[in-house]
């Protein structure tokens, strides 16, 4: 079964109308409940609208990616990193640089390659004949969002230069720690069906990440709407020609952050979040089950989620929404489930029907 990371948030509104519902375990949840209650505490819904304008401002360069959008900015609320898989080709590249415009901030893309070194990405100290002394170079680590592209392709001593960067959002050099823009957020991209010359990330790196989003191929008429654009002279390298203007800004995104910290859990919720966590770990399918920091990515994630849908809380609804981009990542499957055919995406859905939902 193919699974769309989640859909994306209902437009704001001031009287939220009715929406989609879960179907019953097993199958992936479509998304959670339509907004019900009260509104996010002091929350402005015009900066929610704001960021849900996020979608339709980079729809004017990417088709069909509604989804991937809503997740890199749940990714920017947590501020949390991404993983990007999709074949070459479905505009991994294009949807960062959409998205960096829309929400006007810097990026920069670092092309992951086997003779890549990690001064390379996160900078290093240059000598200066002039005045005899060394004076430290930034490298590119040094934006909002870093476009890791093709990151299994670089060998673990230039993986793990991310390491630092991804968890203390910083970089330190000669003993000297360098701290990094805000936001800052690494959104890395791998090939799923290319191995030849690759270096899997490993479960530790996996862990840092928030959101692992799952890019598909369009569907027909999207890419009819792809090619139509191009007979039209779409240009995916010029982006302002594209009609593409910031919405929001650093700003904006900081004052979302504190919404969403105040977005309240109950207690019952928090049970249902370390329970689905602790199912796996004893999954016979699974060698390696959902740790304690990605119980807490699920948290954090569910709290964006329900800000985004305009509520002050998070329901049971809103965790499972999340539970397949967020726990994809960090689960590793037994061989001898692998040879029979079993995913990660199976197992969640198998944890999801096991475990009580909280009334």
């Amino acid at each position: 079964m193919t699974h769309t990371p989640y859909p994306p948030p209902p437009e704001p509104s001031t009287a939220p109308e009715g929406g989609t519902t879960h179907p019953p375990a097993p199958e992936a949840p479509a998304g959670p409940a339509a907004p019900v209650g009260p509104e996010a505490p002091g929350a402005d819904a015009a900066l929610r609208a704001t960021l849900a304008g996020v979608r339709a401002e980079v729809g004017k360069a990417v088709v069909g990616q509604d989804a991937a959008v809503t997740g890199l900015v749940i990714a920017l609320l947590c501020r949390g990193h991404v993983l990007l898989e999709g074949v070459p080709g479905v505009a991994k590249t294009l949807l960062v640089r959409s998205l960096s415009a829309a929400l006007d901030l810097g990026t920069k893309r670092v092309q992951f390659t086997p003779d890549l070194m990690p001064g390379d990405v996160t900078g290093s100290l240059v000598y200066d004949a002039r005045t005899a002394e060394f004076s430290f170079r930034e490298g590119p680590v040094f934006t909002n969002l870093l476009l890791a592209d093709e990151i299994n392709r670089t060998p673990p001593k230039t993986q793990a230069s991310l390491l630092e960067a991804m968890e203390e959002r910083q970089v330190s050099v000669d003993g000297v720690p360098r701290p990094l823009p805000d936001p800052f957020v690494v959104v890395a991209t791998q090939n799923p069906v290319e191995y030849e010359g690759t270096y899997p990330l490993p479960e530790a790196q996996l862990d840092r990440f928030l959101l692992k989003l799952v890019l598909p191929l369009p569907e027909r008429a999207d890419e009819v709407e792809v090619l139509a654009r191009h007979a039209r002279g779409f240009d995916p390298r010029d982006l302002h020609a594209a009609g593409l203007r910031p919405v929001a800004g650093p700003d904006a995104l900081a004052r979302a952050r504190a919404e969403v910290a105040r977005v309240e859990i109950a207690r019952e919720v928090l049970g249902y979040v370390v329970d689905l966590c602790r199912a796996t770990r004893e999954s016979p399918s699974l060698s390696l089950g959902v740790s304690p920091r990605g119980a807490t990515a699920l948290l954090a994630t569910s709290r964006a989620w329900a800000w985004l849908s305009g509520r002050a809380f998070v329901t049971p609804d809103d965790v499972q929404a999340l539970v397949h981009p967020t726990l994809r990542h960090r689960v590793q499957l037994r061989a001898e489930a692998e040879l029979e055919g079993v995913g990660a995406e199976s197992v969640l859905d198998t944890v999801l029907a096991a475990v009580p939902v909280p009334r």
